[in-house]
């Protein structure tokens, strides 16, 4: 299936208003935001683990990264509470879960498949540092390729929102609007190469989760084999 897939287009999808989708596994759900292929797919989701619940082992062929919203997440490779950020590269494999349950902003098949960098971050224990008027930053990930980070948005500002490579912006805390549209907790924002606008925060601030520079080369459904 394709979804919201055409990606010279800005997308805007306020996921808490979606309904829950169930996955192949019993007690797994999840709310798509975009995809491109089937099961095996290059997706962008939100995933609800119920308490219990887990997949089967398996390989990620073309990688997986994700973002502890909340809860625990659980694999062979420890307890990742809210906060924590992961990057599973191509070719790794675990058998995820969730005893408490959880929730993860997750995306598939969009690493370079040569990379085998593993990434484990616990955000709860790293400090923003200010950048430039208005945002303070946590980088998270960079590779030349993209660039991920948590950012602060102070109350009241404007955030220039710069996408020469394109951008994401899912929605942590907070809020702002963009575009005339009101964005909340786990709203979510992808602006296509080349489009410039500007975030104006709400009263309360935001924190979001922000990656650049990916959308340079269009992005390609997973070839099957």
């Amino acid at each position: 299936m394709d979804l919201n897939a055409d990606f010279s287009q800005r997308i805007a999808v306020h996921s808490a208003d979606e309904p829950w989708v169930a996955s192949p596994m019993p007690g797994v759900d999840r709310r798509m935001l975009d995809r491109m292929g089937d099961e095996v797919a290059r997706a962008t989701s939100i995933v609800r683990y119920a308490p219990g619940s887990s997949f089967s082992s398996h390989v990620h062929t073309g990688g997986e990264e994700f973002l502890v919203l909340d809860g625990v997440f659980q694999d062979e490779h420890g307890d990742f509470p809210a906060g924590s950020y992961i990057r599973n590269p191509p070719q790794s494999s675990h058998t995820p879960g969730s005893e408490p349950g959880c929730t993860i902003f997750v995306k598939l098949w969009q690493f370079d498949l040569d990379d085998r960098t593993h990434v484990r971050i616990d955000t709860g224990k790293m400090r923003l540092v200010p950048e430039r008027s208005g945002v303070q930053v946590m980088p998270l990930f960079s590779d030349g390729r993209e660039d991920v980070a948590i950012e602060h948005w102070d109350p009241n500002a404007d955030i220039a929102l710069n996408a020469a490579g394109g951008a994401e912006v899912l929605v942590l805390a907070g809020g702002f609007s963009e575009a005339g549209e009101a964005f909340r907790a786990e709203s979510w924002l992808r602006l296509p190469t080349d489009r410039h606008s500007t975030a104006h925060v709400g009263p309360d601030g935001a924190r979001v989760w922000i990656k650049r520079g990916h959308l340079r080369q269009t992005p390609s459904a997973p070839v099957a084999g």
